[in-house]
């Protein structure tokens, strides 16, 4: 893949990792109730589902969504009904200090950042975008599916790290309760109000 090809595919996968959407307000509001280091694994396994979704998408999977709308309106329904318990999950989180000592309650597994990406059509639709704009065709697919997919780790991770670290701050400026529940209610709204990007 040249490098003008390739920055544009970075552009491209840029806009739509570091916009907000379900994955950057469930890294908000972990890095504000778990803190930085805590919430990694979150972020890894939100990469990993990006990846396993992409192949997918590079190696036949994707056609079908393109063929079936049933299976695009099934992604939907799945993936706004996930969207809506982790945005429970938020709302309800309890009140955590970060400095205490005390065994806190656990950040959300890798599994689950992994599960929603191969139930979120906006990250379906990314995934559909970068392989149908700027694969290759013939002898170079693999290798510029390689590419998409090295691209996609790389903006995937400096987003990850930045929404980390904006939830990160926030949690270590709120220090009552009150502001840590109204913070948790307002990434569960902003978590549910993902599911209108969904259905756009």
């Amino acid at each position: 893949m040249e490098l003008s090809l390739f920055l544009s595919m970075l552009g491209f996968l840029w806009v739509a990792a570091i916009t907000p959407g379900p994955n950057n307000m469930l890294l908000t509001a972990s890095g504000a109730n778990f803190g930085f280091l805590r919430s990694l694994w979150l972020l890894i396994g939100i990469m990993m589902g990006m990846q396993v979704m992409l192949l997918m998408v590079a190696f036949g999977v994707g056609g079908l969504i393109l063929l079936y709308p049933s299976l695009h309106l099934f992604l939907k329904i799945a993936g706004s009904a996930y969207l809506l318990w982790l945005a429970w999950k938020i709302a309800t989180a309890e009140y955590e200090k970060l400095e205490t000592g005390d065994a806190p309650a656990k950040p959300m597994p890798p599994w689950q950042g992994g599960l929603l990406q191969l139930i979120n059509p906006k990250a379906w639709l990314m995934a559909l975008g970068a392989v149908a704009s700027f694969s290759l065709a013939g002898d170079a697919y693999r290798g510029s599916v390689v590419a998409i997919s090295v691209g996609m780790a790389l903006v995937n991770l400096v987003a990850g790290f930045i929404w980390l670290g904006f939830g990160s701050l926030i949690g270590r400026i709120l220090r009552s309760r009150r502001a840590w529940t109204l913070f948790n209610v307002a990434m569960g709204l902003l978590t549910a109000a993902c599911v209108l990007l969904i259905w756009h």
